[in-house]
């Protein structure tokens, strides 16, 4: 791909922002209707029958939109690849600016490529962390909602597709556990049948502590690498970066025999803030305006150098 410039980053041409965003929503879309059929299921209803129908249908129709793309990140998601992603993130510094700079040229990246979109990254952003901010919750979470997403600069900054920035996240380096959405669609990847990885525990041991177990690459886990070392942001707020798409561990009940008694803690905050991740999304656009100073004081609350390395 032939790279480019803007503002000083170094990017590469061709990426499609609207096309990256339609597909993270409706990855977003399949999750959202996953937790609505497990509430229903949960509380059985012989009236609620044909509405269960109807949204195990409407289900469906929305995984089939995301197939194609998960046949294609669970093929490539391998562990030599998240070692070379890894070595790739720790070789340079893709751009220097501000986590508010960083909202404006994602806003700018992605929209630019769809003139007609209704709501922006920016107020989508802003929709989370207002939310959080509405229910009373610590100011480092307020952050969280604001900056979570920020990862998909990762698009812009030469990944290899949509695969390796977003969708659900799983470990790699072991069996690839059949909680996980599509779990046929592993079959092509090589690990499945590597001596090591294809095992239970694979490359780790029992009750490692997720902080060892090497995740999926995507825009989660280069924000946590981003953000880890450059913020005084609470171990809980790290972990909602890192493992709010790991809807197989956080929501479906997998991988719990790598957890540590840390990770349980870990784990209530990623549950308390999928919520806010998932379902703050509305028609009602917040005034960025309004809302800017607020929000330039938190980050510096917990980005003292202001000024940092994507």
């Amino acid at each position: 791909m032939a790279p480019g410039t803007i503002a000083g980053m170094e990017l590469c041409s061709t990426p499609n922002g609207h096309l990256l965003e339609q597909t993270s929503d409706d990855v977003d879309a399949v999750n959202v209707m996953k937790a609505k059929l497990a509430e229903s299921s949960s509380q059985p209803s012989p009236l609620d029958k044909e509405k269960d129908k109807s949204k195990f249908r409407q289900y469906d129709k929305a995984c089939e939109k995301v197939k194609e793309f998960y046949r294609e990140q669970h093929e490539k998601q391998t562990v030599e690849y998240n070692i070379e992603a890894r070595r790739a993130f720790n070789s340079k510094v893709r751009a220097r600016m501000t986590v508010w700079e960083a909202i404006e040229k994602l806003d700018t990246l992605i929209d630019e490529s769809d003139p007609d979109i209704s709501l922006s990254q920016i107020h989508h952003l802003l929709q989370s962390a207002e939310a959080i901010r509405h229910d009373g919750k610590p100011r480092w979470m307020q952050l969280v909602g604001l900056i979570h997403d920020l990862g998909k600069l990762l698009f812009f900054f030469g990944a290899q597709g949509q695969w390796d920035v977003v969708g659900d996240t799983f470990p790699v380096g072991c069996a690839f556990d059949h909680r996980i959405i599509y779990p046929e669609t592993f079959a092509n990847n090589p690990d499945s049948t590597h001596e090591v990885y294809s095992t239970k525990f694979g490359m780790y041991w029992p009750n490692c502590g997720m902080y060892n177990v090497m995740l999926s690459w995507g825009h989660d886990e280069y924000l946590y690498n981003v953000v880890k070392t450059q913020s005084t942001l609470p171990e809980e707020a790290l972990a909602m970066i890192r493992y709010h798409s790991c809807y197989p561990w956080h929501t479906e009940g997998a991988y719990r025999e790598f957890m540590n008694e840390r990770d349980h803690q870990m784990l209530k905050a990623v549950q308390e803030f999928n919520p806010y991740d998932l379902y703050s999304k509305s028609d009602k656009i917040p005034n960025i305006e309004d809302l800017k100073p607020y929000y330039l004081e938190l980050i510096d609350e917990f980005f003292p150098k202001r000024v940092i390395n994507w």
